[in-house]
């Protein structure tokens, strides 16, 4: 009886005293929680992400979520100072701008009612002109202390009641609308924290009831999270919940560490310039990302190759079937990107471990990796050695 106890206490604690270790980030977060996005808020320049050596895993994985969202996101799981956090705030600088309405808490879309706040949709409908703004895509970071008022928001039932009026405080979830929210150290959040994010991120929609009084609105964003497995691991039913799965480790290339610390420093000593130096390429990747988004609807999925796509699930013995549909996704987002219309075996094998290896059931006794494992029952049943 005092196991459980005493697990909260060592969570606790590991949870404090890795925070009193990061006074950077929680400046980050307390800016974030006014302005509402670190985009916006924070002017220190991210890492150009076509410099971000090595992790292929997690550049795939974050490259074909922003092609396709519906996808479901994905889980970093990986050593410390691998480069997580870098790589998604990176990201975020090859999404192009989006149209909202201007002074809009919920960056509602301004001519696409599913995508409007209550308040812009409400003025759509009496027929006025909404006006526009142009943002960047926004990403907002979820402090591991967030409540779960301050993730989902607030309804002020007095003034409801005294007034008549329908007074909400938006939360993070609606600041993230449309664009990125980032948990890092999302094994630390608690279990129903993270359910709350993986329903809005699943159901595009974030509904918030207090005492009768219920208030939704579009809560549609690619949802990132990242950790240290050494730090704990998500229940079963969470890690299914995520679309991608990319696990990555520490370089061990002696070179490439080299060239990984040689290229911070210069970035360290003169951001900006470092940043224009490659402003062509990330520019490029840009127009990638936008072709690919418009080229997804006409890729295809051959019947054969859905037919041993499921196979392989089988298999494996993943429970449901969202292995199946995010397998298929994340190929034809693959094949998109890619300049494609038509997927191939090898666009399935790049990203079939990636969409499986976290709905394995656990083998404590297991001598093989779970992507490796993925790997070996696609080569049986696709014929390939």
């Amino acid at each position: 009886m005092q196991a459980q106890p005493m697990q909260m206490r060592t969570r606790a604690l590991r949870h404090a005293s890795r925070q009193a270790f990061r006074p950077a980030r929680m400046l980050v977060v307390k800016t974030n929680a006014v302005a509402g996005s670190v985009a916006k808020a924070s002017k220190i320049p991210s890492f150009p992400f076509v410099k971000i050596a090595g992790q292929e895993e997690m550049k795939l994985a974050l490259l074909l979520n922003v092609v396709d969202p519906n996808i479901g996101g994905v889980l970093v799981m990986g050593d410390r100072g691998t480069g997580k956090s870098v790589a998604v705030r990176a990201v975020v600088d090859l999404l192009p701008d989006i149209d909202v309405v201007a002074d809009d808490p919920f960056n509602s879309h301004p001519t696409d009612p599913k995508l409007m706040g209550p308040d812009a949709l409400a003025r759509f409908k009496r027929g006025e002109t909404l006006p526009v703004a142009r943002i960047r895509t926004p990403l907002v970071e979820l402090p591991l202390g967030a409540t779960e008022d301050r993730i989902c928001g607030t309804i002020d039932i007095e003034k409801a009641l005294t007034e008549g009026v329908k007074a909400f405080e938006p939360g993070l979830l609606a600041k993230a609308n449309r664009g990125i929210l980032y948990v890092d150290e999302v094994n630390l959040l608690d279990d129903h924290l993270v359910d709350v994010l993986l329903d809005s991120a699943a159901s595009g929609w974030n509904t918030v009831e207090r005492e009768g009084i219920s208030i939704s609105h579009p809560a549609r964003f690619i949802l990132v999270g990242s950790g240290n497995p050494e730090e704990g691991e998500l229940r079963p039913q969470l890690l299914d919940r995520f679309g991608m799965h990319a696990q990555i480790g520490t370089v061990k290339e002696p070179k490439l560490r080299v060239q990984i610390v040689s290229q911070r420093s210069v970035f360290d000593e003169n951001p900006g310039e470092f940043r224009d130096k490659y402003d062509g390429t990330q520019k490029a990747l840009t127009q990638k990302i936008v072709e690919a988004r418009t080229r997804l609807k006409q890729v295809d999925v051959p019947y054969d190759f859905r037919v041993k796509i499921s196979q392989i699930c089988s298999e494996l013995n993943v429970d449901g079937i969202r292995g199946d549909i995010v397998t298929n996704r994340a190929a034809k987002a693959l094949a998109a990107f890619e300049g494609r219309t038509d997927v191939t075996p090898e666009d399935i094998y790049r990203v079939i471990p990636l969409c499986l290896r976290h709905r394995l059931r656990k083998d404590p006794l297991a001598d093989i990796d779970s992507g490796d494992k993925v790997r070996e029952i696609f080569k049986t049943v696709f014929g390939m050695e």
